[in-house]
């Protein structure tokens, strides 16, 4: 395509579009008529542009004013109260529920990780030699020990929030660094797992691995759950960049990457129950079947909630993306 004679043709066009725009309101039924196909045409252009000669000066006109037309031709909307009932009831568990073939499997081989670290820490004095001296594995590990004293180290109601913040941020790092090629995320979940690992083989050559489940399970379900659809998410977004399918790669990504901030948003509210679980029900002097009873259940609340909820809307076909009406333009690629 020669671009300096296709410049020529539609230039006519493009100025005419972008004048209407200048008028806002003030359009005839004809002009409106009229904006709405010079929008679509100017799309088709931009499309033809990009895909057989790019230009970055013309490709940056012509995206900002496809922009502006389209705003203009499907008007704005705010947000309200019932795009928070329709996300929480149908976005967030659709989008959950939709990448559980990316989560699932990353909860499953995680938690074999920090099996088989514990195990051998675990059985390996040497290993537990390196980590810490005998001194300071003893009060690691004793009763009254910093394993235990560590979740009530601080009052209830400023723990719960320093733990759903630093929760919160690992998540969003995973979802976020899912898109350089999943390797970030790899490490974090790695370092996580390692972290959860090293605790169960101290408190085990211990004998006091009952005592620390009974410390981790009531919170650490929940938690942990967070923290995997994170990283499966930030694992799918990564693999997007590798191979984006039937849709162009920026496109994907941006559909990946509007459902993934989506599922930040949703991951924080969850880790805001795991988080008051760990202030409150963790270092409390309920039994401890009680307080991994709490934990169970609030596990098995949010599966629910991901698969009955989230089944539902996804077989509905929703996406977790945010509505169409809201999104950015999508021209189409020429082929």
């Amino acid at each position: 395509m020669d671009l300096d004679v296709f410049v020529m043709t539609h230039r006519a066009e493009w100025e005419r579009l972008d004048h209407l725009l200048g008028r806002g309101r003030r359009l005839t039924g004809a002009e409106a008529d009229e904006l709405v196909a010079l929008y679509q045409r100017t799309a088709t252009h931009l499309s033809l542009i990009q895909s057989s000669a790019p230009d970055p000066v013309i490709t940056a006109r012509l995206t900002q004013l496809v922009a502006r037309a389209r705003a203009v031709v499907t008007g704005s909307r705010r947000a309200s109260w019932r795009d928070a009932v329709r996300f929480l009831s149908e976005g967030f568990p659709a989008a959950v529920y939709r990448s559980r073939h990316w989560w699932v499997p990353t909860a499953v081989l995680s938690t074999l990780l920090a099996a088989v670290i514990g195990w051998w820490i675990g059985t390996h004095p040497e290993i537990q030699a390196a980590i810490a001296a005998p001194d300071q594995l003893r009060e690691l590990t004793r009763p009254g020990g910093q394993y235990e004293t560590y979740y009530s180290s601080h009052p209830a109601t400023s723990f719960a929030a320093q733990v759903w913040t630093n929760n919160a941020r690992a998540a969003a790092l995973c979802l976020v660094l899912g898109a350089f090629l999943c390797v970030p995320v790899l490490w974090i979940l790695f370092l996580n797992m390692a972290n959860l690992g090293i605790g169960i083989g101290l408190m085990s050559s211990a004998g006091r691995l009952d005592t620390f489940l009974g410390l981790v399970l009531p919170h650490g379900l929940l938690e942990l759950t967070a923290v995997f659809v994170a990283a499966g998410t930030g694992l799918r977004l990564g693999w997007t960049v590798i191979d984006p399918g039937p849709k162009t790669r920026r496109a994907a990504l941006a559909q990946q990457g509007r459902a993934a901030i989506g599922m930040a948003i949703g991951l924080a509210l969850v880790l805001f129950v795991s988080g008051v679980i760990e202030g409150f029900v963790t270092p409390s002097g309920l039994p401890t079947w009680a307080r991994i009873t709490i934990g169970i259940v609030a596990e098995l609340a949010f599966l629910t909630y991901v698969y009955v909820l989230g089944g539902r809307a996804a077989r509905a076909g929703d996406t977790g993306d945010i509505d169409s009406s809201d999104r950015s333009a999508e021209v189409p690629t020429a082929g």
